[in-house]
């Protein structure tokens, strides 16, 4: 096993690409150093199911959220019910939430709609936010901000992660500055990713968590693959790269950033490590 201890903060252990072998996925990521996981819901099944799987499974812990994917399934029923999976104390964050308008899957209207509401749940739940951004950046920061002076974080607890980004160095200065960390994924690891990787080198490594999306953006060289927890070694090591650090080094940050996120005492004295 490898001696650095890596934090997957993103992965989609319920989706039905994963589903049928999460023991031997979850061995895996174990003897790559992985010692926890997070895995978000896209819509209220999903996030039902990460619970279940959280609150079954040592070092796997749930985020619930509606994906703007799904924005038009958001109603009061949906909110109660998110509401009542963060009874579960293995429930550490509101997610994957935010905005699409690349896919456009929902109306624009609708996925404001339901960004803004699971903000306002996630301050009444006192969680940090898992937010989805894809070309849309400039209105995702913008509900940040208006979500901020009317509920503002706890002093220097983030208020959540930018989940895989692939925006520009002033959106990611404006992020941090919010009290936003950015999620670095597979892309880092590939060869036509030089922005990414100067973006990433050009930010603290304080504000820097790492993901894999699995089953989805798998890194190099198993690119075309199902993704999966223990690729996130491969992700750590190509930030390391991107920032000429050890490997060692950036996973024990990585993962030290992760815990201070997610409510974690830190890595190290976690008892539900895998």
């Amino acid at each position: 096993m490898s001696a650095a201890r890596l934090v997957d903060t993103h992965c989609h252990l319920v989706l039905p690409e994963m589903a049928g072998d999460i023991p031997q996925v979850m061995e895996r990521a174990r003897r790559a150093g992985v010692t926890s996981v997070v895995v978000p819901g896209v819509d209220v099944e999903t996030s039902r199911r990460a619970v279940d799987l959280a609150e079954a499974t040592p070092g796997v812990y749930a985020a619930v959220g509606l994906h703007p994917h799904y924005a038009e399934a958001w109603s009061a029923r949906a909110r109660m019910e998110l509401k009542a999976l963060c009874a579960s104390p293995r429930v550490v964050a509101i997610g994957e939430i935010g905005l699409d308008y690349y896919r456009n899957l929902a109306p624009a209207d609708a996925q404001r709609q339901a960004f803004r509401s699971q903000l306002e749940l996630a301050s009444e739940v006192g969680r940090p936010v898992i937010v989805h951004s894809r070309e849309a950046m400039g209105d995702i920061l913008a509900a940040l901000e208006g979500w901020l002076a009317t509920s503002p974080g706890e002093g220097s607890r983030p208020i959540g992660v930018l989940h895989a980004y692939a925006a520009g160095p002033d959106e990611a200065r404006r992020a941090i500055e919010l009290g936003l960390m950015l999620g670095v994924a597979g892309p880092i690891t590939y060869p036509k990713a030089d922005r990414l990787r100067q973006i990433v080198a050009g930010v603290p490594l304080s504000s820097l968590v790492v993901e894999t999306d699995a089953p989805y953006m798998t890194p190099a060289p198993y690119r075309g693959r199902r993704n999966e927890p223990a690729h996130v070694a491969l992700v750590a090591a190509g930030l390391a790269t991107a920032r000429s650090r050890d490997p060692g080094d950036v996973a024990a940050a990585t993962s030290s950033n992760a815990a201070r996120l997610f409510g974690w005492m830190d890595e190290h004295t976690n008892h539900n490590l895998l």
